[in-house]
């Protein structure tokens, strides 16, 4: 996939998609344009990302969702944000960010070195930086720290959600003969199955 660089948030690009669903998910450019009361141009950014996705085709001035375009409108938020990150990992663009942190001893790229990924972009380095940050902060995969000016891996614990300390051993069953009621000790119970709601992701 060739390198693009993404020249509209991910609203604007939702914008888009919820109006396509409105017209069946096809149709003109120019109509989708009038109907957002903007100029033709004004809405190419967020079709042409559209399409990097894979969730739009364009031809001949038309614009159609893809069978993964009709997916993504009628997912949930959840569900979309996972989509999105596995489709912004499959663009040059993100997946060189992404090997970037994750070879990175602190798993953070400073604004120079930033600036030195998107010297193979024609955008202004602070407008690239806004825009891929909008759309990493969306799909969960990175963050933006605004007070060390730098990209930050998002990290997801791999480990299952509780106190954070190893769970204690059992305790040993005493060997010796029942207690004074003569009863024997009472199986151990289960592990708590009651899983916890996931969190919502926040974008």
């Amino acid at each position: 996939m060739p390198t693009s660089y993404p020249k509209c948030n991910p609203t604007e690009m939702f914008g888009l998609l919820v109006l396509l669903d409105s017209h069946s998910g096809s149709e003109d450019v120019a109509l989708l344009a009038r109907d957002l009361d903007l100029e033709i141009d004004e809405i190419f950014p967020a079709l042409e990302y559209s399409e990097v996705l894979g969730l739009v085709q364009v031809a001949d001035g038309r614009a159609t969702f893809t069978e993964m375009g009709r997916t993504f409108v009628a997912a949930s938020i959840r569900e979309r944000k996972a989509l999105l990150r596995e489709q912004l990992k499959r663009t040059t663009l993100f997946r060189t960010l992404l090997r970037a942190l994750e070879s990175h001893p602190d798993h953070r790229l400073t604004d120079d070195e930033l600036v030195q990924i998107f010297s193979f972009t024609t955008a202004r380095a602070d407008d690239a930086v806004q825009n891929i940050v909008n759309w990493g902060r969306y799909a969960d995969l990175f963050r933006y720290d605004s007070e060390d000016h730098s990209l930050v891996l998002t990290r997801r614990p791999s480990s299952p959600k509780g106190g954070g300390g190893r769970s204690s051993p059992p305790t040993p069953q005493p060997s010796g003969p029942a207690g004074a009621t003569g009863k024997k000790p009472p199986a151990s119970t289960l592990p708590e199955t009651g899983s916890r709601g996931a969190a919502s992701a926040t974008g």
